[in-house]
């Protein structure tokens, strides 16, 4: 036994040690990298991005030469901490905190010490910074824009953070990253390839040469240029039309579902998010609540959709045989239901389907779905079929656009009516609002637009998108599939003839644009919030759709300006502009112009943001006209924020 014994412990102890040894040296690489850190030194050569065009291939985002200054904790010697600060124009107190964090985050790694420098900046430095050990310079390029409107459309660049750089292996500390707008959306492909260049170093930490006279080494590819579907000078007639005024516009192309115009309101020069002040003047647009110049309210902005949702109450009435072209009902100026009346703004008389667009009769719309509601003895029944016909519009839910951010909007259906109604009891007239594009249906801006893109097409759309072209790729086959609507084709050409006499006889007559055959509808969003605890009434919302031409149209559009009023007037005279902007690439409606670019909603937006801090409450859910912060501040203007050349 003995005999047995020891040989075997021999040969379990000996295998155990070999098992060891493979380990550390072929599985376990933990003891080589550390040697490696020690003898190998990595250098990264950063690409430009790729540039970014308009439809129409004018170059909208190009690049600048920039500057980081790295450091490596552990190989810093003694320095004149004094000059350091004063070449890069920082304080001691900066100092000390960045080289905390760079010896936090690693003493033997290279960190960004300070991101971002110009020519001009880093040129005194670069003279001296042989003086200062442990301390050398990675270039960069930056963004340089060519315009100064889009900063939504583009989005910004910025350092990646610690959770990036733990899930992306791609990224390392103080690289930087595309955020928001298509340099998110299209982040890897605007990037291109880092380059990465070995050294060895000797026991003294010096660089002696290439590592295997550079067989290791890989060169920058720098990244696509891209091509996107908005129309530049459209985008920027867009946001000059907003000027002090809060809200979003969307431009489609209906056969293509390309966007033409993304504009939200306030905006910022892109620039201001460039170069050393990036992260003030972020900060400084960050904390204006009120105006929320960063808050993209084409793309999340849910508003109540108002009249121009009576189209598709029309149009499901249609569908499920609930009325007929000749189907009317008489107005007084408005109806009573359960003991109220409810006003009207149109003519009166007997409205139908034609005069009832084109007057936008809130009676006629209410009782066609009530109407259609009652078809099914089952309300619950009824309303799904009426929510799942709306929704094929693309409403009520994200749509899948190429943009990093949206919100879905709210079509009800029974689950909706179950939750408010738990005991039941709920019927047509209970839920009437819907009728009017208000109770519990809300909508983005390019929802809206998405739903005019495929009435203009008779029941078809295709998914927005920005992308237009990628140099030497395909765009995604979503953008090309056609979505074909519930509705069918036939019920589209009624709609369609009472939305072009809104411009003809309606309530848009006096937006006529000579030579434009125009289809729109305006619209008048009520608007509530709390000021005190108590529910107030804020100045209405102003809204328009529209598509032209009536016959083969080229753009489909959507208007919301925030406690604008009547939706003919701030709201449809930008439609109006818009249109024609884009078909002529001229304005003849100068007197439309005039007024648009003179009217101010400044003193509104400042009464009401006083009312709010005063009252130190947050707004409803579904506004978005006041802060939904806690930190109330003055709104900022352009020309406030300085940025560093």
């Amino acid at each position: 036994m003995r005999k047995v014994l020891l040989p075997s412990l021999i040969i379990i102890a000996a295998s155990l040690l070999v098992i060891r040894i493979f380990y550390l040296q072929i599985i376990d690489d933990t003891y080589k990298l550390k040697s490696d850190n020690n003898a190998i030194k990595i250098k990264y050569d950063y690409p430009e991005r790729g540039y970014i065009y308009d439809r129409n291939g004018k170059l909208l985002v190009a690049n600048q030469p920039s500057y980081d200054i790295m450091v490596i904790p552990k190989d810093v010697k003694k320095l004149d901490t004094l000059q350091f600060c004063q070449l890069l124009d920082i304080t001691k107190e900066d100092f000390i905190k960045i080289m905390a964090k760079a010896k936090v985050y690693s003493p033997r790694l290279p960190s960004v010490f300070l991101s971002q420098l110009n020519k001009n900046e880093f040129a005194a430095f670069q003279e001296k910074i042989r003086k200062f050990e442990g301390f050398y310079f990675q270039k960069r390029s930056l963004r340089d824009y060519q315009v100064n409107y889009g900063a939504n459309v583009f989005g910004f660049i910025t350092q990646a953070n610690e959770k990036i750089v733990a899930k992306n292996p791609y990224y390392n500390n103080g690289d930087l990253i595309g955020r928001q707008g298509v340099e998110q959306s299209y982040e890897e492909i605007l990037r291109g390839v880092k380059g990465v260049k070995y050294y060895q170093k000797d026991k003294y930490n010096r660089e002696i040469g290439s590592l295997k006279e550079g067989k290791y080494d890989t060169i920058a590819v720098q990244g696509e240029d891209i091509n996107l579907t908005i129309d530049g000078e459209l985008q920027k007639y867009g946001e000059q039309l907003m000027i002090n005024k809060r809200g979003g516009i969307v431009a489609l192309e209906p056969k293509t579902g390309e966007i033409l115009a993304l504009v939200t309101a306030p905006s910022y020069d892109p620039s201001l998010l460039v170069g050393r002040q990036r992260s003030k003047n972020y900060t400084l647009l960050y904390r204006d609540s009120i105006a929320k110049p960063l808050y993209d309210r084409g793309l999340l902005a849910e508003y109540p959709p108002g009249s121009p949702f009576k189209i598709m109450v029309g149009l499901a009435a249609l569908q499920e045989e609930a009325i007929d072209e000749q189907t009317g009902y008489a107005c007084n100026h408005g109806y009573y239901l359960k003991g109220r009346f409810i006003k009207c703004h149109c003519h009166g008389g007997i409205m139908h389907l034609h005069n009832g667009i084109y007057e936008s009769c809130n009676t006629y719309f209410e009782n066609i779905y009530m109407r259609t509601i009652n078809k099914y003895q089952n309300p619950a029944e009824s309303v799904d079929i009426w929510s799942n016909h709306v929704k094929s519009f693309g409403l009520g839910q994200f749509m899948g656009y190429d943009l990093p951010i949206g919100k879905k909007g709210k079509i009800p259906n029974s689950k909706t009516y179950k939750k408010m109604y738990p005991n039941g009891g709920w019927r047509s007239t209970t839920i009437v609002s819907n009728g009017i594009g208000q109770g519990e249906v809300s909508a983005t801006p390019i929802q809206l637009a998405n739903m005019m893109a495929a009435i203009a097409n008779e029941g078809y759309y295709y998914t927005p998108h920005i992308i237009k072209k990628i140099k030497g790729e395909k765009i995604d086959t979503k953008f090309t599939t056609k979505h074909v609507t519930t509705i069918n084709k036939k019920y589209f050409k009624p709609i369609i003839d009472g939305l072009f006499d809104v411009y003809n006889l309606g309530t848009a007559s006096a937006l006529r644009v000579q030579g434009i055959d125009i289809c729109g509808k305006t619209g008048t969003a009520e608007n509530y919030t709390k000021i005190n605890g108590v529910r107030t009434k804020l100045e209405d919302h102003s809204i328009f759709v529209a598509f032209a031409p009536k016959d083969n149209p080229k753009i489909a559009i959507a208007i919301l300006v925030e406690n604008g009023g009547f939706g003919a007037a701030i709201a449809g005279p930008i439609a109006s502009l818009m249109i024609e902007k884009y078909l002529r690439k001229k304005i003849t409606r100068t007197d439309l112009e005039t007024r648009i670019f003179t009217k101010s909603l400044q003193g509104q937006y400042a009464k009401l943001g006083g009312s709010i801090a005063a009252s130190k409450i947050e707004s409803t859910p579904s506004l978005d006209t006041v802060s939904k912060t806690k930190i109330v501040i003055k709104p900022i203007k352009k020309d406030t924020i300085k940025q560093k050349k």
